[in-house]
């Protein structure tokens, strides 16, 4: 079976973008090889999970370290807390690979990293060479990847590099600092060049989305040789004044449309959330496309929301995927919609939290909630 023939199996617009890239770059070929058949092993055991009653997602999002090099403004990763716990407490680079090998022995495939900044943790690329039958793809801010790590990367063939940008250079340093647009593109220009397959993350909002539904600036990333790109849509970390910054019913549309009409005749594969989400019923998180862990191993549904039942310091991640908590969000389908917002679990934030108290779960870095689970807990008793 050709490249592109078992492209097609798994995403058309896929197969019209990475079959080329392939063909350019033969020594991904053996690799490719290798991750297809990975695939469809991985795709065996969640169909074995799901026949037993319980979802192993195909992808799982590691918030590898708390350390950031920049303070954007409006950060999921501090607002939830993950930024702001204590350095002793977060998952060394063994308990992560203890992690990423039960996972793998559950069926997922692919490890979207992130952070804070995945390149400040300490050996963050060995995991890839450990893994090599997986996927993995790392967003950075392109700002802190050193000289070994280009040179380790060159080597590595199952890892993208994911590149934050917001738009232009004044849009980019507003948000994340004088001078992270510059490198961010250096960072770029250079992973092309040693041939590592990269592409960008953009966080969409309404100050910066015409800029992006210009089709002659994805031109102009293509012919870079950016090949993939993330358009999530802005999360308000806070309902004040930033929620002014999300997207309305309108701008949502349009900036939807350009999207299926990039992707129908561009090359570049493009992944837009929630819009893709909608798609699929609602919200994927909670085992249905994804699930989360924080740097200290508390096992969240997604990286925005902040509610736990199960730490991987002492529970294993199948217990933490078969928990209650994560069942009941799934049950109950309203917690999947995203109600005009582009987060389903935001917005209905209250109540997922109450919810997560009810199965006897917490809120990580909360201590008034923390006393709700003892009371919880202590009626639960009880009765």
């Amino acid at each position: 079976m050709g490249i592109k023939t078992t492209l097609k199996l798994v995403d058309m617009n896929m197969a019209k973008v990475f079959a080329p890239w392939i063909l350019r770059h033969p020594k991904y070929f053996l690799v490719f090889k290798k991750l297809v058949k990975s695939f469809k092993k991985s795709l065996v055991l969640r169909n074995k999970a799901k026949e037993e009653g319980y979802l192993v997602p195909p992808f799982m999002i590691l918030s590898i370290t708390k350390q950031c090099n920049l303070h954007c403004v409006g950060c999921y990763a501090a607002e939830v807390g993950t930024l702001d716990i204590e350095s002793s407490s977060q998952l060394k680079i063994d308990e992560w690979r203890s992690i990423i090998k039960e996972a793998n022995d559950l069926g997922v495939f692919a490890y979207i990293i992130g952070g804070g900044e995945p390149f400040l943790f300490p050996g963050l690329l060995e995991l890839s060479k450990e893994f090599s039958e997986r996927l993995f793809i790392i967003f950075t801010n392109g700002t802190a990847i050193k000289e070994d790590d280009f040179k380790v990367l060159k080597k590595l063939k199952n890892t993208a590099v994911i590149v934050s940008l917001e738009g232009d250079r004044e849009a980019t340093d507003f948000r994340r600092g004088k001078g992270v647009y510059e490198k961010a593109l250096t960072t770029l220009k250079r992973l092309n060049k040693i041939g590592v397959l990269n592409g960008i993350s953009v966080t969409i909002n309404g100050l910066n989305y015409e800029h992006w539904m210009n089709p002659q600036l994805i031109d102009s990333l293509i012919k870079k040789g950016i090949r993939i790109g993330f358009f999530l849509e802005y999360i308000p970390s806070k309902k004040d004044i930033t929620s002014s910054l999300m997207l309305t019913e309108q701008e949502r549309k349009a900036f939807r449309a350009k999207i299926l009409e990039y992707r129908s005749n561009k090359r570049i594969y493009l992944i837009h959330s929630p819009g893709d989400e909608e798609l699929l019923g609602g919200c994927v998180s909670a085992g249905r496309g994804f699930a989360h862990i924080t740097p200290s191993g508390d096992l969240t549904p997604c990286p925005v929301s902040n509610i736990a039942s199960h730490n991987l310091k002492t529970s294993t991640l199948e217990e933490g995927l078969k928990s209650r908590l994560f069942k009941v969000i799934r049950e109950n389908e309203h917690l999947l919609e995203t109600e005009g917002v582009p987060c389903a679990l935001f917005a209905h934030k209250e109540e997922v939290e109450e919810l997560a108290l009810s199965v006897g779960g917490y809120v990580i870095n909360n201590k008034e909630k923390l006393i709700e689970i003892k009371q919880v807990k202590k009626s639960q008793k009880v009765s």
